[in-house]
């Protein structure tokens, strides 16, 4: 692959045996290294499950029951969600078989609207969504791990960033030494919060059918204006966050065109039945007032069911956080991979591990930054600045998908969505950014400012063709050092994004 938008790398770095760029093209085909796929379906359903059961399931069911105040429309709003989630995801099998490289958003918007857009959805990924979005599960994993020792007071505030960090290098580790390893970690992860899930279900179902009932009365008295309702399925879809997390890994994954909606299909009707019946185990067991106090549900309802072994909730938390934050990693890396491929990252992010095809450059630098995110006050702010985009960025992929059937009807489409789907979708997502920010518009509109700051940056480092040449130099450099550390070599994708 030459250098499209001039990274500053000489296209020799891209032949792991060092020869020119002079060589004929056929035999750059025929020594071009690419990823190996070795996720199977079970691993892509572990993938999607994975990464959405999070630490969602148990805070944000308070958040959902503040802005509505019922039971009832709580209930229907996670059912929603679910179904909101699913048209998305389905959406998204239609992109993920016509566009079969891995990088999610990225590589749509780059295929549908040309590399700026594209550049600019993978500006903010790399310097604050994935970053934030591991630092804030991290850290969650790790208040709930030290909970059970501070069973009267919260963990110290320095004792959960030292243990998120622990957890954010020991997956990296994990995810550096084996692709089969990580994703052992997220199968065994993924079974373990579900069965915590069921437990709970369990729990609840055991405890409506003794009679207690009283929590159920008037189900549907409750506060009901726009901003509530939108601000309540903020809450739900940000418990269903990561349902587009496979297609960041299509091109690892076994027979996609097959494997990616059936993983789809699989996995959200699992989580959105579950999320579902656990919101009603809820219910059944915490009352009003204790939903609206309590800033991790699953705690109070553990305490309440489960008497001494209430210390297991806290774990159960934890364990699903780990497996969460192991999601999230390995999605990550592969997306700035995707992103050096295309010339808009430099190319170490594109070396792999000669033997194990890990991104270990890429996950080094996806730690360091989220380690460097444990060091701020400010975390969840950027967190707060950037989900509106990110709601947009999912909009704009959609929008895509519309625009290649009218600009390009001859693409390959396995699947093709009914055009009611993708329109309900939009016209919802749409809909659930603004209302939120009706009242307070400045989130959305520092996301927007500092997602547009990226400008520059795209056209001083990635389209100015002719930069100086220690540019050129340093890149070499770099991709070379890690090249010896590491035992890495460029990776190539098995087809371009164009």
């Amino acid at each position: 692959m030459t250098d499209r938008y001039a990274n500053g790398v000489t296209s020799s770095l891209v032949d792991p045996n060092g020869r020119s760029s002079a060589a004929p093209a056929e035999e750059e085909a025929e020594e071009k290294i690419v990823l190996k796929r070795k996720l199977t379906l079970i691993n892509g359903v572990a993938i999607i499950v994975g990464t959405i059961i999070g630490s969602g399931i148990f805070i944000a069911p308070t958040g959902v029951f503040y802005y509505t105040e019922s039971v009832g429309s709580s209930l229907l709003i996670w059912s929603a969600c679910g179904i909101l989630s699913t048209v998305g995801a389905l959406c998204y099998a239609e992109l993920g078989t016509s566009i079969t490289r891995s990088g999610g958003d990225y590589a749509y918007l780059l295929v549908s609207f040309g590399p700026l857009v594209g550049f600019l959805r993978l500006w903010i990924a790399l310097l604050i969504i994935r970053p934030t979005t591991q630092t804030i599960v991290a850290l969650t994993f790790a208040h709930y791990a030290a909970k059970p020792f501070f069973q009267d007071c919260d963990p110290p505030e320095n004792a959960v960033k030292l243990l998120a960090a622990i957890c954010l290098t020991l997956l990296t580790a994990i995810n550096c030494l084996s692709v089969k390893v990580s994703m052992k970690v997220q199968d065994v992860f993924t079974v373990g919060k579900l069965l915590a899930l069921i437990m709970i279900i369990l729990a609840g179902l055991y405890y409506m059918a003794t009679g207690q009932l009283e929590n159920f009365s008037n189900p549907w008295e409750g506060t009901y204006t726009a901003r509530n309702i939108g601000y309540a399925f903020y809450n739900g879809l940000f418990a269903f966050g990561g349902w587009n997390y496979l297609n960041f890994v299509t091109e690892e994954l076994q027979d996609p065109y097959k494997n990616l909606p059936r993983a789809i299909w699989i996995a959200m009707p699992l989580v959105t039945g579950i999320y579902v019946l656990v919101n009603l185990a809820y219910f059944a067991v915490v009352n009003k007032p204790e939903m609206l106090s309590s800033l991790a549900v699953a705690v109070t309802f553990g305490n309440r069911v489960f008497g001494p072994l209430a210390f297991m909730v806290p774990i159960f938390v934890a364990l699903s956080t780990f497996g969460g934050v192991n999601g999230v990693l390995f999605t990550s890396a592969r997306l700035f991979a995707t992103g050096a491929q295309e010339g808009h990252l430099p190319k170490f992010f594109q070396l792999f591990h000669v033997k194990q095809q890990t991104p270990i450059p890429s996950l080094i630098f996806t730690c360091l930054m989220s380690l460097l995110m444990l060091l701020t006050d400010n975390v969840y702010q950027l967190i707060n600045y950037f989900s509106s985009v990110l709601w947009l960025s999912v909009v704009a992929s959609i929008a895509g998908m519309l625009w290649l059937r009218h600009k390009r009807p001859d693409l390959p489409r396995p699947i093709k969505v009914h055009l009611a789907l993708p329109i309900i979708f939009m016209v919802s997502c749409v809909a659930l950014v603004l209302l939120p920010n009706l009242d307070e518009p400045g989130n959305l509109l520092v996301g927007i400012g500092i997602t547009l700051a990226g400008i520059p940056f795209y056209y001083i480092f990635i389209a100015w063709q002719k930069k100086p040449k220690c540019y050129g130099r340093l890149s070499n450099s770099v991709v070379e050092i890690c090249r010896a550390i590491f035992n890495t070599t460029i990776i190539e994708s098995n087809e371009a994004l164009k």
